[in-house]
């Protein structure tokens, strides 16, 4: 699930194309919002054979896609530095870290954990900023950070251990957008080269798997094998629409929508797949929910003070 770490160019003025963006950010997060269904139907198969499919899968349709829309152009955009491949083999890691993560938790019900850590990221987004790129906190920033900070502390006091699940989410996807914000590589074309460099170990994995006889794929029922495949649509088409909304909205719009997924994946761990939700849980979302709205609302005010000022 992305970060508004991807921008493009921008008509906000022209009622179609904010139309389309609308719609192509709510497809996109309402998916990410719905992919832990997905993934339920693949129980029983490990978590490190679906994230292989994943990767293995996506390079074929990010291939059709890129092709598509960029023709011969491609090429020449594929032709990178050692430099940048060397950032992408990082970013790729990651990626492939947190797709791990995310899918582990929800084949072995904590999908209520993925929901707090993907809460989280925006806060850790915010944090990184200001550790790593020089980005300045305001007041209503670095009490946000705070007041996650204080409820994720109560939730690791009373559960008797940190969140990792969570903790890793945040800050492998955060670790990922601050990699892919230091380079010039479009996000889809850093998307196909981050799952090309992780093809020769996926290939790897599903050929020792093989030996060791405990392969999911072609030694179980068809669904199995077609939901395994279409794990590279999964992958790509949110991420398609995503790009589609970036271009189309303010970041700021966005910033918005993109809560809209683990609020579905938080519905659907509590009410839906019957997770423990604890005291501890209670306590450490309303402490993130209240960030958040902080980080969010504040820009927003600041936005009408000024334009009161200069109707003034």
């Amino acid at each position: 699930m992305p970060a508004s770490r991807f921008s493009g160019t921008m008509n906000g003025n022209d009622p179609h194309a904010r139309r389309t963006g609308l719609l192509a950010a709510f497809a996109a997060y309402i998916a990410w919002g719905l992919m832990p269904i997905y993934f339920k139907l693949l129980d029983g198969v490990n978590a490190w054979e679906i994230i292989v499919h994943r990767i293995i899968w996506a390079i074929p349709v990010l291939l059709l896609f890129l092709l598509l829309r960029d023709g011969r152009a491609l090429w020449a955009r594929l032709r990178l530095s050692r430099r940048q491949l060397a950032w992408l083999c990082l970013s790729g890691g990651l990626i492939g870290l947190n797709w791990l993560i995310f899918v582990w938790a929800v084949v072995n019900d904590r999908v209520l954990a993925t929901s707090l850590g993907y809460f989280i990221n925006p806060l850790m987004n915010v944090a990184f900023g200001f550790l790593f790129l020089g980005e300045r906190m305001t007041g209503a920033q670095k009490l946000a950070v705070a007041i996650a900070a204080a409820g994720t502390g109560y939730l690791a006091v009373y559960l008797g251990q940190p969140p990792w699940i969570s903790l890793i989410l945040a800050l492998s996807f955060a670790s990922y957008g601050l990699v892919r914000k230091r380079l010039d590589v479009g996000p889809m074309t850093g998307l196909l080269w981050e799952n090309v460099l992780l093809l020769a170990p996926a290939l790897a994995y599903l050929a020792w798997s093989s030996q060791q006889g405990s392969l999911s794929f072609g030694n179980g029922p068809a669904r199995v094998d077609l939901y395994l495949v279409l794990a590279g649509l999964v992958t790509v088409f949110p991420l398609i629409w995503f790009n589609t909304a970036a271009q189309r909205l303010t970041l700021t719009l966005i910033g918005f929508i993109q809560y809209l997924a683990p609020s579905m994946t938080f519905c659907l761990a509590v009410f839906l797949w019957n997770e423990p939700f604890t005291r501890g849980h209670a306590v450490a979302f309303s402490c993130i929910w209240t960030a958040l709205a902080l980080v969010t609302l504040a820009p927003l005010r600041r936005r009408r003070r000024l334009a009161r000022s200069l109707q003034g």
